[in-house]
């Protein structure tokens, strides 16, 4: 059985970040997110990929959550 879809505020809470970081990272480090009519929806396997290529490393310096 394929992994289920999981929705902004569940990857928020899988990632340890908030709703907003998850919108910002959907829009400004292209986070891996497919849009389902009016929602997002990720799948976990496609965000651990991301963030093991160093998607979601700070590159602003202006500290978490950025």
């Amino acid at each position: 059985m394929s992994e289920r879809w999981l929705s902004v505020e569940e990857i928020a809470e899988y990632l340890g970040v908030s709703k907003d970081t998850v919108y910002a990272w959907i829009n400004k480090r292209k986070l891996p997110a497919h849009r389902i009519g009016r929602f997002w929806k990720f799948k976990a396997d496609e965000v651990d990929g991301w963030v093991r290529s160093g998607g979601a490393a700070e590159t602003d310096g202006h500290g978490k959550d950025s």
